[in-house]
């Protein structure tokens, strides 16, 4: 797994976040995704030191931290440094030494935006780390790592999702993905569309809480079907026929919950066969319909995205809209012809302007590649 490669005295690296086409909060549970990597990236230039202290600027914050490796005691402070030192940590006691360094960070994904910074700040910083201590570890590792990281070191219980297509995307094509297994299929994506993502510009203080929630919520509905069904380690493995069967002692919300994580892991793998025909009106549509199991049955929308997707969904064009990311803010991913995209932005940049007096920012994205070294510095 460890392998000794040259350290060299200044590198640059990337990560990019992602967008999530369908697939929304089945990771954590086991099941089926269908992210892309974007064109927005953190990146983090590393200079190796002699001692094992880890020096991190941030040009997005203006702001400077150090911290030892050596440190016996780490905790979170609920800073943004908290990720890279999270990721440092991490590796550290999955026997990877590091050596120390001086990071330089700046980031590109819009904070707060649901399409995963901190996973592409977590990457980007341990490909950076690693490669300073002369090591290499597989890009699965890596994301495993990344994610534990954020699961254990600065408290939220994110999926694996994020951090595996910042590390494993691949330009022009969405990942179906397995969150069980790690096997992906890659998905090209067609030309005359194109992925326009809306920031609603806002992200409400809950979301971290109710995010964690919603795994406790799903951990407890683990428990209640594996006194029925022995095999079932996690939602995932729960059919709507189980539900019905040995469902109605759940309280209603806790069924709820199942029966989004159920019906959208079903979304996604029909999606990955729609897309592969080329079926994008049949790929929109079952983008609509996890709108509304997120909005509904997931309960993690809010009022600015449902104001976003029913805005998008009545422009000319429009495959389909959800929302994308953890929820209670953040963005919605649209699929849309690419000759309506003109129209597309102003229709709803004007519609939510009207209705919030808020301009949202609107991205035309494309598939990217995931995490990599930059040689022509």
């Amino acid at each position: 797994m460890k392998t000794e490669i040259a350290v060299h005295a200044s590198r640059m690296f990337r990560a990019p976040g992602r967008v999530n086409l369908i697939g929304e909060h089945t990771d954590y549970n086991d099941g089926f995704v269908m992210p892309a990597a974007i064109g927005f990236s953190t990146w983090v230039t590393s200079a190796p030191r002699d001692d094992r202290t880890v020096s991190v600027f941030s040009e997005n914050f203006s702001e400077k931290i150090e911290f030892s490796l050596d440190d016996q005691d780490p905790r979170a402070q609920g800073h943004w440094s908290d990720y890279v030192k999270g990721v440092a940590i991490t590796l550290e006691r999955a026997e990877h030494r590091l050596r120390g360094a001086e990071l330089r960070i700046r980031g590109e994904v819009p904070i707060g935006s649901g399409l995963s910074s901190s996973a592409a700040l977590e990457v980007a910083s341990g490909y950076a780390l690693l490669t300073n201590s002369g090591m290499v570890v597989d890009r699965a590792e890596l994301a495993k790592l990344c994610q534990r990281a954020e699961n254990e070191f600065v408290g939220i219980r994110c999926g694996i999702m994020d951090q595996f297509v910042s590390c494993n995307g691949q330009a022009g094509n969405a990942l179906l993905l397995d969150c069980r297994s790690l096997e992906y299929k890659l998905l090209p994506l067609p030309e005359d569309a194109r992925l326009v993502i809306c920031n609603t510009m806002v992200k409400h203080a809950l979301a971290t809480s109710e995010y964690n929630a919603r795994r406790f919520q799903c951990e407890a509905a683990v428990s209640h079907f594996a006194q029925s069904r022995p095999n079932v380690t996690a939602l995932r493995d729960v059919t709507e026929v189980d539900l019905k069967l040995y469902g109605s002692d759940l309280s209603e919300v806790i069924y709820r919950r199942c029966r989004h994580v159920i019906t959208e892991n079903a979304r996604v793998l029909a999606a990955g066969a729609v897309l592969e025909k080329g079926d994008l009106a049949a790929f929109g549509q079952l983008m609509n319909s996890s709108h509304r199991s997120l909005r509904d049955d997931y309960e993690v929308s809010c009022k600015e995205l449902d104001l976003m997707v029913e805005l998008a969904q009545q422009v000319r064009g429009v495959y389909g809209a959800r929302m994308t990311g953890g929820g209670f803010g953040g963005s919605t991913i649209n699929l849309i012809q690419a000759e309506n995209v003109d129209e597309f932005k102003e229709a709803v940049a004007q519609g939510y302007k009207k209705a919030t007096g808020v301009a949202p920012d609107i991205y035309v994205c494309s598939a990217a590649e995931g995490a990599e070294e930059i040689f022509d510095l």
